[in-house]
This record gives structure tokens, C-alpha cells and sequence, in this order.
């Protein structure tokens, strides 16, 4: 089954397990749909998951910036070595936030929120684990 967006209740528990006063780097894994998925009464305008996830990241970056994050890197993802057979990924995004206040703060940002429309549209599937530097 395809996880794409996380639940409020999946929220709650980041905030609360996430150490909170230290930097964390969230790791995205993303799948992109061959064609973008958006709802049925929607008005953008058809495109690939790619150009869909696009769309997404013009807002997603400036938010991303805009709470004191960067990315770190960004690549495209060939072939797992080390997974079960049916597991591939299209691209890795691996983000710094200053905390993970500063993460959940971009998350209930009204312009991010509008902007997830694109990331939905443009994902099969996606992975985000939040993560601390060792």
C-alpha cells in the first residue's frame, strides 16, 4: 500500500519521538507516478509526476529555506542493492531542518499546505524518516 501523506496521529508521534533540540535531516524516498493524479475537479493542468512534484517543490524550497532548512542532497535513484525485489525509488531528497519544531512549523504553513496538492498528484509512493546526525 502506497504512503504518500502522513496522519495527524503520524504527526504527533514525530513530534513527540523527534529530539527537539538538536538539527534533523529528513530523508525522502519518492516514486513518481508516470502521469500526475490529481483530483477529478482539478484545474491544473495535466503533466508527469516529475513535473508535478515540481510544482511542489517551487513552494516546498522557498518553505524549506524560510524556517532556516537546506537541502542537502538531491539524487536520482538507480537500482537498490539491498532490498526486496519490488522496491525502487525514482529520486532521494535528504533535507536539513534546524529542529524539528522549525520542520513542523513549514508543515502548518498555509502555502505549504496548498502546495502538497502537487506532491500527492506526483507520488506512487514515498518514504519520510526523520533522522539525526550521528
Amino acid at each position: 500500500m502506497p504512503s504518500i501523506n502522513p496522519s495527524r496521529a503520524d504527526l504527533a508521534e514525530f513530534a513527540r519521538r523527534m529530539p527537539s533540540d538538536t538539527p534533523i535531516l529528513m530523508l525522502n524516498l519518492l516514486r513518481f507516478n508516470s502521469q500526475a493524479e490529481y483530483p477529478a475537479d482539478s484545474s491544473h493542468v495535466p503533466c508527469s509526476g516529475r513535473e508535478a512534484y515540481a510544482r511542489y517543490s517551487r513552494t516546498a524550497l522557498a518553505k524549506v529555506r524560510g524556517v532556516g532548512g537546506e537541502v542537502q542532497l538531491l539524487a536520482n535513484a538507480h537500482m537498490a542493492l539491498i532490498a526486496p525485489a519490488e522496491e525502487h525509488w525514482d529520486q532521494l531528497v535528504l533535507v536539513r531542518y534546524p529542529s524539528t519544531a522549525a520542520f513542523v512549523s513549514m508543515l502548518a504553513d498555509p502555502e505549504y499546505q496548498a502546495a502538497t496538492v502537487h506532491r500527492s498528484a506526483a507520488l506512487a509512493d514515498s518514504r519520510l524518516i526523520g533522522t539525526t546526525p550521528a
